[in-house]
């Protein structure tokens, strides 16, 4: 008798893994087994259990067919030293439901910098398309929502450029939109009243350089933080250039920026298009860039979602609820949707 496919599927067999000896079964399971129950939430028709150095899948073939191949994944993982826990095990499980994404392995171990006893890595499929663009061209615009790394991984990029020596300074900067650029009225000294639009830079960078370096880099000129205004007038070569946050940037000052690459130099652009802070009226230099820069080679935008985020889980449930209140609120806006620039689907340039 001929089976069907549909019965094939349901079809409950039993596969066992064995787990290589170098390898801690605690750090594959997690503690208290969180890991090995993330599997099994990923996969509720399949029972996974664990004895000594063999894992016994069972249920469906075709799930059986997945959760080994997820095991498979994490063991890899596990081996380049990365911690394995329940959300790396839903990215996996998200990356492997999805056919043109790439290898869990072949991004959770993809080392962009290690600083401090930690390294930084990309965490989803969206995050290392960008550090691959990053990679691969002079300009590069991360554009998503808050949590999705897309601040930090350019500056980890800037880092590693900088220790490589492929690049002699870098330069950081963010508009102060929330005081206009106009710093005159506030209170202290030029530097305490820019500090506080800055930190979240500083923030990052102290995470990737030892912090007693931080101020002899500072007065060195080899690390510069500075206000968008400060770029004015300037040709920026030899550089990696990160302009933070900017969405607040206007059309205008968008243009200035970007002219100020230099030979041998790197731009990465950052911003959420859905937290523009510009005074009423004021076209937000991000929204129009990508229409005006159509067509011009050695520039890649990268758009990453709420599935990117790395923060808390209820940070992604939160941009999703507030893009659906924002379609319900004002309807769907016109024009061209955002598209996604993942592996696969590069923009089609004219």
């Amino acid at each position: 008798m001929t089976t069907s496919p549909s019965t094939q599927s349901q079809t409950r067999i039993e596969h066992k893994i064995v787990v290589p000896a170098h390898i801690p079964t605690v750090a594959l399971l997690g503690s208290r087994d969180s890991v090995l129950r993330a599997v099994e939430e990923g996969f509720p028709g399949v029972d996974v259990h664990a004895r000594g150095n063999e894992i016994a899948v069972n249920g469906p073939a075709g799930d059986v067919a997945l959760v080994t191949q997820l095991l498979d994944e994490l063991i890899e993982v596990a081996e380049a030293g990365t911690q394995l826990t329940p959300e790396v095990v839903k990215r996996s499980v998200a990356m492997l439901s999805d056919a043109s994404a790439s290898r869990p392995a072949e991004v959770l171990t993809f080392n962009i910098l290690s600083s401090r006893g930690r390294t930084i890595r990309p965490k989803t499929v969206g995050q290392k398309a960008y550090v691959d663009a990053i990679d691969s061209n002079t300009i590069t615009f991360g554009i998503g929502p808050a949590g999705t790394g897309k601040t930090y991984l350019a500056m980890a990029k800037a880092v590693q450029a900088l220790q490589a020596k492929q690049i002699n300074r870098i330069i950081l900067t963010r508009p102060a939109v929330e005081a206009g650029e106009r710093l005159g009225f506030l209170p202290g000294s030029l530097s305490e009243k820019i500090d506080p639009y800055l930190r979240p830079l500083y923030d990052a960078l102290h995470d990737m350089v030892d912090p007693e370096q931080v101020p002899k880099l500072i007065e060195a000129g080899t690390i510069e933080v500075a206000p968008l205004a400060y770029m004015r007038g300037r040709s920026l070569n030899d550089s990696f250039i990160v302009l933070d946050e900017a969405q607040n940037t206007s059309t205008e000052q968008m243009k200035m920026f970007l002219t100020r690459l230099g030979f041998g130099s790197k731009m990465v652009i950052t911003g959420d298009a859905t937290q523009v802070d510009l005074p009423g009226g004021t076209q937000s230099g991000l929204r129009s860039v990508e229409d005006i820069l159509l067509g011009v080679d050695d520039v890649e935008f990268c758009r990453l979602t709420s599935s990117d985020v790395v923060r808390h889980r209820l940070v992604s449930d939160i941009i999703d609820a507030y893009a659906r209140w924002d379609v319900v609120a004002n309807g769907q806006r016109p024009g061209r949707q955002p598209q996604d620039h993942r592996p696969g689907s590069k923009r089609q340039r004219r």
